[in-house]
C-alpha cells in the first residue's frame, strides 16, 4: 500500500508546465495499467499481498489524476477531490482487509515465482516514475509529495518480494498474508488521514 499519505494531501500549487503535465499523465497511465495487471496476477498467483500492492497502484493513479485535475482549481474543489481520494482509498483498504481475512481462513499456497516477477516489474515502474518526477521534486510541497509517492512505493514492492521469498522458504501462505495485512492497514490509515485533512480544509473555508 502507498506509503506516501503523510505528504500526498498538501494543497500547494504544482508546476503547471506542459512538461510536468506530460510526466503526470505518463505516471498515471503506468500506475493504472500496473493496477490492473497486478490485480489479475494476484488471482493467478493466489497472492493476497499482490492484491494489496495493486491497491497501491490504484491510490497512486488516483493521486496523479487528482494532481492533474486540481492544478487550477479552488481550495474548496481541491479539498473535495482529496475527500474523494480518501474515500476511494478506504474502500480499497477494506476490500484488501476482507481478502486478507478470506485467505487467512482458507489459506492457499501462493505462487512465489509470479509474485516475484510481478513485483520486479512493479518496482521498475515505480522507480521509472520517480526518475521522471525527480526534477520536479523541488518547489512547493505538492510537487515534492508526488515524487515521494513514487519513490516510497518501491518499499511496498520490495515487501511483496520478501513475502514471495518467505512463501518459497516456508512453503506456507503466512508471509503473503502478513504482508497483505500490513499493506491493507496502511491503506485504511492513509485513507483516514486524507479524509481528516480534507474535512479540516473544508471547515476552514466556510
Amino acid at each position: 500500500m502507498s506509503l506516501c499519505h503523510d505528504n500526498c494531501n498538501d494543497d500547494e500549487q504544482p508546476d503547471v508546465s506542459g512538461a510536468y503535465r506530460k510526466v503526470l499523465w505518463i505516471c498515471l497511465v503506468a500506475n493504472a495499467v500496473m493496477f490492473v495487471a497486478q490485480m489479475i496476477a494476484s488471482y493467478a498467483a493466489h497472492s493476497v499481498s499482490l492484491l494489496a500492492n495493486s491497491a497501491d497502484f490504484f491510490s497512486d493513479a488516483a493521486n496523479y489524476g487528482i494532481s492533474l485535475y486540481v492544478l487550477n482549481l479552488s481550495l474548496r474543489q481541491k479539498a473535495k477531490a482529496s475527500m474523494f481520494k480518501g474515500i476511494s482509498l478506504g474502500l480499497v483498504g477494506v476490500w484488501v482487509a476482507f481478502e486478507t481475512l478470506h485467505h487467512a481462513l482458507q489459506p492457499e499456497l501462493p505462487e512465489p515465482f509470479i509474485m516475484a516477477v510481478i513485483s520486479v516489474v512493479a518496482l521498475a515502474v515505480n522507480v521509472g516514475c520517480a526518475v521522471l518526477l525527480y526534477k520536479y521534486r523541488g518547489g512547493d510541497s505538492n510537487r515534492e509529495s508526488v515524487w515521494i509517492c513514487s519513490r516510497n512505493d518501491a518499499i511496498g514492492n520490495i515487501a511483496v518480494m520478501i513475502a514471495a521469498a518467505g512463501v518459497f522458504a516456508s512453503n506456507t501462505s503466512w508471509p503473503d498474508i502478513i504482508v497483505a495485512a500490513i499493506l491493507g492497514w496502511l491503506a485504511i490509515s492513509g485513507s483516514w488521514r486524507i479524509i481528516r485533512l480534507a474535512r479540516k480544509e473544508l471547515r476552514s473555508i466556510k
